[in-house]
C-alpha cells in the first residue's frame, strides 16, 4: 500500500468531494459550504452515505488526526481518499469560507 497522500486546505480542488467526520455539534458550528457530513463515530455503519465514485475523497475533521485516520481505513477499503492536513483549523485560518447551520456566525469547534 503507498503512502497516503495529505493535502492542505487550499490544495483541495474546486469542486472536490469534501467528507467532513467530525461530529454533529463541531459541523453544526461551522463547516466548508460544499462539505459532506459523515461523523468519523459512525462511518462504519454509514459507508453508503459516501458517493458512489472513482474521484478522490477528501476527508477533513478539525485538526487532522481523525481524518488522517478515515482516509487510511478507507483507502485499506477500497476508497481513494485524501487527508486534508490541518483540518477545519487550518480551513478557517487560510481565509477560505465556511458555513454554519440556521442563522448563527459561523466559527471552528
Amino acid at each position: 500500500m503507498e503512502d497516503m497522500q495529505t493535502v492542505a486546505p487550499k490544495d483541495v480542488p474546486e469542486g472536490a468531494i469534501l467528507i467532513d467526520v467530525r461530529e454533529q455539534n463541531e459541523w453544526d458550528a461551522g463547516h466548508a459550504a460544499t462539505a459532506q457530513h459523515l461523523p468519523a463515530s459512525t462511518l462504519v455503519q454509514n459507508l453508503d452515505q459516501l458517493p458512489e465514485t472513482d474521484d478522490d475523497l477528501y476527508i477533513v475533521c478539525r485538526t487532522g488526526g481523525r481524518s488522517f485516520q478515515v482516509a487510511q481505513w478507507l483507502n485499506a477499503n477500497g476508497f481513494d481518499a485524501i487527508n486534508v492536513g490541518g483540518g477545519m483549523d487550518e480551513w478557517f485560518e487560510s481565509g477560505l469560507p465556511i458555513v454554519a447551520d440556521g442563522d448563527a456566525e459561523a466559527f471552528i469547534l
